[in-house]
């Protein structure tokens, strides 16, 4: 027996099959497309590992080895790298012994701004730069166009959303200016002149001290007036007269003598012991920790104190009065195990 076809229903189901097969096509052609594609970089945490040291090389006859050093901090010369060496725009930069990647912050010595840069290659591969920055990072930092600048550099491990600013191409925020005080020490660590603008308060009373000093040691010229009247009433031995001229003329001399050896460095130290004290606003943040206990811990081994923030307690040691002071409270928290105490102005 023969059934009855019916015709919409075959039609219909030619259509589907053809929608299908349409489908089906149009799937393979972006799969197509996205096997050409390039694969983007892995943006979330696990973009930081794994963390390569690498073997010792190479570079103008020097030889570099590569170590994962926490606490590492250097001051040197940056270099300007090209476009075309550092790829996607990025805030990065080159070293030749910190890990690959890690996270520095690098300050320049010439105007105490202060940035956060992701290491994510070897370099530079040439001159004698302390570490090469993208043109993104030259930028921030604030420095000319091209050529070399003096900078520090400080290893850090800044908080996961910063990590993911620098991953994706972006800046993390800028870090506070480095102290005046703080800036000249570190250009006298790499051999700078300091600039003018840059001078420490306590310099310049010390610059006062010898110009107000060398004026009373030119107080024997006032000497010399008293020794030429002596000459003339020794040639007036007869006349009565003389001798009254005399007695009048060494007293004068005498009180000339002792205001010129009268201290006038006490009061030009006393400008410099009453600006330290304004100076002393440095501290050295040693960590911040959820019990008391700990921060106790922490307080008695690096040898600082405990102040009470909201639900936190920190640790730090200070006040200094001067950035060479910070400087020491600073290796001193690292060498009790603090990798990453820094300097905090109140």
């Amino acid at each position: 027996m023969k059934l009855p076809v019916n015709r919409n229903s075959s039609v219909l189901a030619l259509a589907m099959v053809l929608a299908l097969g349409a489908g089906l096509g149009g799937t393979s052609a972006i799969a197509a497309g996205e096997r050409k594609a390039p694969m983007p970089d892995v943006m979330g945490p696990e973009g930081d590992y794994p963390v390569t040291i690498g073997d010792p090389f190479t570079v103008d006859g020097v030889t570099y080895t590569p170590a994962d050093t926490l606490n590492y901090d250097a001051v040197g010369k940056a270099l300007a790298m090209g476009a075309d060496e550092t790829g996607p725009a990025r805030i990065s930069g080159a070293h030749r012994t910190l890990p690959v990647p890690s996270y520095v912050e690098v300050t320049a010595l010439d105007s105490g701004r202060t940035i956060v840069v992701r290491i994510d290659r070897r370099g530079p591969m040439s001159g004698n730069g302390l570490l090469a920055l993208s043109p993104m990072a030259w930028a921030q930092l604030g420095l000319a166009a091209s050529g070399s600048a003096p900078v520090r550099v400080r290893r850090v491990n800044p908080p996961e959303p910063e990590r993911a600013l620098l991953r994706t191409g972006q800046a993390a925020p800028q870090r506070m200016d480095t102290p005046p005080g703080l800036l000249a020490a570190l250009r006298r660590k790499l051999g700078l002149e300091p600039p003018v603008g840059d001078l420490p308060v306590t310099i310049r009373p010390a610059d006062v001290v010898p110009g107000s000093a060398a004026k009373p040691v030119t107080a024997p010229p006032a000497v010399k007036p008293v020794l030429t009247p002596e000459p003339k009433p020794a040639t007036k031995p007869p006349a009565k007269p003389a001798p009254a001229p005399v007695a009048a003329v060494q007293p004068e001399p005498r009180p000339k003598p002792t205001p010129a050896p009268a201290p006038t460095l006490a009061p030009t130290l006393a400008p410099t012991q009453a600006t330290r004290p304004a100076s002393a606003r440095f501290f050295v943040q040693i960590g911040a920790f959820a019990q008391r206990g700990n921060a106790e811990a922490a307080a008695r081994k690096a040898g600082g104190s405990i102040v009470q923030s909201g639900t936190l307690w920190r640790v730090r040691s200070g006040p200094f009065s001067a950035g060479d002071e910070a400087e020491r409270g600073l290796a001193k928290a690292r060498a009790a195990g603090y990798a990453g105490a820094r300097i905090v102005r109140d």
